[in-house]
């Protein structure tokens, strides 16, 4: 009886196979016969994978041969080293289709045997996909400049326009402009990029002297408003530098002595071929085309300044001004003193500083003297430590001090700021950035950060809606957290993620309700979703991995709560690029920040996504 059961069951599983085969069979001779709907190849080999590859590259020739039957006659570039591209800029589109390609495995190993194939209705979803990628990059573009983010400006428009010599319809994609009026990219993206660079501006603003070599302070413009970023190079008489990352109007040059009186030449960078690593679409196109050339991306700046030794050899000997009064509400831009920030709001500075002026005086020597233990005295033990690693943070220099402003803080007092630049050799880049610190109620340094940009600041400042506690609150929370990645405080990010916070990474996508958070609803995705351990984990090993990390904020919206018993959560919407050793992005983050405690706030919620939604939008305190 046993017997006979077990071949009924054998005889039904041979019957079964059979009719898998003869089914799979006949579906691969239908889509073999039906040439019009479908395209597809076919792969031997000694394993399935072996088959699948040689499957894959059967397809590719396919699409190949689609994509450019498709594009024949409509491509922008007809010369002959573009021509000798255009296969390999077709392979881009073939490498996205793959993702839509269907697999039947006809053999088993050792002869495997795979085929695979894909509609042809699926290349004309990939010509869009890259369509709506195109006009997304020159829409960012175009809101970057508005803001006088250049280096971002720069970077969107040239990503663009890369994508946009890919397109077989390169020649006919339109965009409305913030001007509402239709323009042809194609030849308006060029155009914009050469309005940028002619209406850059750059002057030395100072001149500081050293013994073998002379660094030149510039101030950069944009239609004579100071930069909030650019990032460019400079020619040092045998090589191109390191790129210079400028904040706030203010960037560097570092040039030896022998070089006195030549004309200083800059090269904007416009390429930024690192960070579109993040993006394999765009890495694969800027690959394989040629890179475009703009000669207007070249600033002459004239040297011709008269260096006064007394007043520019040694930082440390310049007195700094007292405090304003506080009869304007604003925050003096140390890019251009003689400007001030847009209005903050009831954001004001102190008129009563007491010795601090002192203290910032004898700091500011530590630094540029290099005698940093002299300076322990008037740090808290947790104050010197961050100010030690602030200055192991690249080859740490003052750049200027203008006017420091002095602001009420709870029980601390915060003065902002001294701009610095901070080299690093390992990977030829340079930062500017405006250094801020904390007085505790002692009169002791406590904490030291890396202020924001000067239009995140205003962003935020402005906001009249807000108490001037929780407007500081905000500009001291992003403060710290910028800070803290940099300077690799993993006990402070440790600090201030709540114990059950919703970390969330990489791409976002819709899940069905879950009971694992209170934060976690259905328009959420599940999609690596980490705990603060894992994540903290995996961000031990990139701090230990990278010499440095940098982080820039843009295009900020801070919104509270609108739950009666969460009053004091807000959740912030920014737009966030990451620059370390070995990697860079741009992504949008989000952050669900209670305030309740604002000495130690807690985040509950944190995602990161590459690009935006569909719909344009990013998550935010709507989707929790």
């Amino acid at each position: 009886m046993i017997m006979s059961k077990i071949l009924f069951v054998v005889s039904c599983f041979l019957i079964l196979s059979v009719s898998l085969i003869n089914l799979s069979a006949q579906s691969i001779e239908s889509i073999k016969a039906d040439r019009e709907t479908y395209l597809w190849g076919e792969g031997v080999g000694s394993t399935i994978k072996a088959a699948d590859q040689a499957a894959l590259a059967d397809i590719i020739g396919q699409i190949s041969t689609q994509v450019e039957n498709t594009t024949e006659g409509k491509t922008v570039e007809n010369n002959d080293d573009f021509k000798k591209t255009w296969s390999d800029v077709v392979k881009t589109y073939s490498n996205a289709t793959l993702k839509n390609t269907e697999r039947i495995v006809v053999q088993n190993e050792p002869d495997a045997k795979v085929f695979r194939y894909v509609k042809r209705s699926e290349l004309t979803k990939i010509f869009e996909s890259r369509k709506n990628k195109i006009i997304e990059l020159a829409q960012d573009a175009e809101e970057a400049l508005s803001n006088l983010q250049i280096a971002d400006a720069l970077r969107y428009f040239y990503w663009s326009h890369t994508l946009l010599r890919s397109h077989p319809d390169a020649s006919e994609i339109k965009m409305k402009s913030e001007s509402e009026k239709e323009e042809l990219l194609i030849t308006w993206i060029p155009l914009q990029i050469n309005q940028i660079f002619a209406n850059l501006s750059v002057k030395i603003a100072e001149i500081e002297q050293k013994e073998n070599y002379l660094i030149y302070l510039l101030n950069i413009k944009y239609k004579d408003e100071p930069v909030d970023n650019f990032d460019y190079t400079y020619w040092d008489g045998q090589d191109w530098s390191n790129i210079i990352s400028a904040k706030d109007g203010i960037g560097i040059v570092e040039l030896p002595k022998t070089q006195t009186g030549a004309e200083i030449r800059l090269k904007s960078e416009y390429v930024f071929e690192g960070e579109a690593n993040i993006d394999l679409e765009l890495r694969d196109v800027m690959q394989k085309l040629p890179e475009m050339s703009y000669k207007n991306s070249y600033i002459n700046v004239g040297s011709k300044v008269n260096v006064s030794p007394t007043a520019t050899s040694d930082i440390a000997t310049q007195v700094l001004a007292p405090s304003s009064t506080a009869s304007s509400a604003t925050f003096t831009s140390v890019a251009t003193p003689s400007k001030p920030m847009n209005s903050v709001g009831s954001v004001h500075p102190l008129t009563e500083v007491g010795d601090k002026e002192l203290i910032m005086k004898k700091i500011i020597s530590a630094i540029t003297t290099k005698s940093y233990k002299n300076a322990e005295p008037l740090f808290t033990p947790e104050g010197f430590t961050i100010f030690q690693d602030l200055l192991q943070y690249g080859n740490a220099r003052i750049l200027k001090v203008n006017d420091l402003k002095y602001y009420k803080f709870g029980d601390l007092v915060i003065c902002r700021s001294i701009p610095m630049s901070f080299n690093f050799k390992t990977n030829n880049r340079t930062f500017v950035e405006d250094v801020v610190f904390y007085f505790d109620k002692d009169n002791k340094i406590s904490n030291i950060t890396f202020g924001l940009s000067r239009k995140t600041v205003d962003d935020i400042a402005s906001n009249n809606s807000w108490s001037e506690e929780v407007r500081m609150q905000l500009m001291n929370f992003m403060e710290n957290y910028k800070t803290a990645y940099a300077l690799k405080r993993l006990d402070y990010i440790e600090r201030i993620f709540s114990d059950d916070a919703l970390i969330i990474t990489g791409r976002i996508t819709k899940v069905n309700n879950s009971p694992e958070s209170q934060y976690l609803n259905s328009s959420i995705v599940k999609y690596n979703k980490q705990t603060k351990a894992e994540y903290l984990k995996k961000l031990k090993y990139s701090f230990a991995s990278n010499e440095f990390i940098n982080l820039r904020f843009a295009d900020n919206i801070v919104k509270r709560s609108g739950k009666l018993n969460a009053t004091n959560v807000y959740g912030i919407q920014i737009r966030q690029d990451y620059f370390s050793t070995n990697y860079g992005d741009t992504g949008y983050l989000f952050l669900l920040i209670d305030f309740t405690d604002s000495i130690a706030p807690k985040i509950h919620v944190r995602t990161w996504q590459p690009e935006k939604n569909p719909d344009g939008s990013i998550y935010g305190l709507s989707d929790f």
